[in-house]
């Protein structure tokens, strides 16, 4: 997972974007520069072994330019990219996409309505569309003025209605806490979409809990605090690997 603010990889907690420092991780070259997005997920690639890379353009989702130049580097190094880039109309998602993004990720704090959800998926495809259900402390974080609302597991399943194949679910203030994944929660979301892709991320910090969410039948897990301190690594990612082979991201 990388975020991304001002060229730069940023270091996430809590959901305080203005304060997120450039990242120092145990992944990257001692002379490596602070925040080097580009060496750290060649670092995913080749010191993880990690194939998917979800990206944050935390520019874009304040309602600035996408970062195209930054993404097509990333996207050169041959990892697929989950991007979230604000995406909230068809021209954005073509334009990450053209950037190199394997998959769009529309997120609900960026959302207008369900309706351009539905106009996203039909103008890339909807295999290429994550529907991102942003949650701070659990509760949905809905953009002003936004036509819908609802609990969590009702926002879900209009996603779902409006042609998303797969769901993520990240809760903001979680990120690089270490408290890890609300689990009722997850577990309710794959009751009710037993079918539908299942991504979560926020607060993994240990093997066990990737252990524990593959159990519940998570299919991805977002990680970056965690692989940038050193508590988790290469050893921690193969074993979990070998007992899930969809678990990985």
């Amino acid at each position: 997972m990388l975020d991304l603010r001002a060229g730069r990889a940023v270091s996430a907690r809590a959901g305080r974007r203005d304060s997120y420092p450039p990242v120092r991780s145990v992944l990257a070259d001692a002379e490596a520069e602070a925040g080097d997005a580009v060496a750290l997920a060649g670092a995913y690639r080749d010191v993880l072994g990690l194939e998917d890379c979800y990206v944050a353009d935390l520019d874009a989702i304040a309602g600035g330019p996408v970062q195209s130049a930054l993404l097509r580097r990333l996207a050169i190094l041959g990892s697929s990219l989950l991007v979230d880039a604000g995406v909230a109309d068809p021209a954005r998602a073509r334009d990450i996409r053209a950037a190199g993004a394997a998959q769009v990720v529309v997120g609900l704090e960026t959302l207008p309505s369900f309706e351009a959800l539905s106009a996203v998926t039909r103008a890339v495809g909807a295999e290429h569309v994550v529907f991102s259900l942003d949650l701070r402390d659990g509760a949905p974080i809905i953009r002003p003025g936004a036509a819908h609302e609802g609990s969590v597991v009702e926002l879900a399943r209009a996603a779902v209605n409006a042609g998303a194949t797969s769901l993520l679910v990240l809760d903001v203030a979680r990120v690089g806490s270490g408290r890890g994944v609300d689990s009722g929660l997850v577990e309710t979301l794959r009751r009710e979409h037993p079918a539908v892709p299942l991504l979560v991320g926020g607060g993994v910090a240990r093997a066990p809990e990737i252990e524990r969410l593959a159990h519940l039948g998570v299919d991805g897990v977002l990680v970056a605090t965690a692989l940038h301190d050193g508590r988790l690594g290469r050893a921690d990612i193969d074993a979990a690997r070998r007992a899930h082979p969809s678990d990985s991201r």
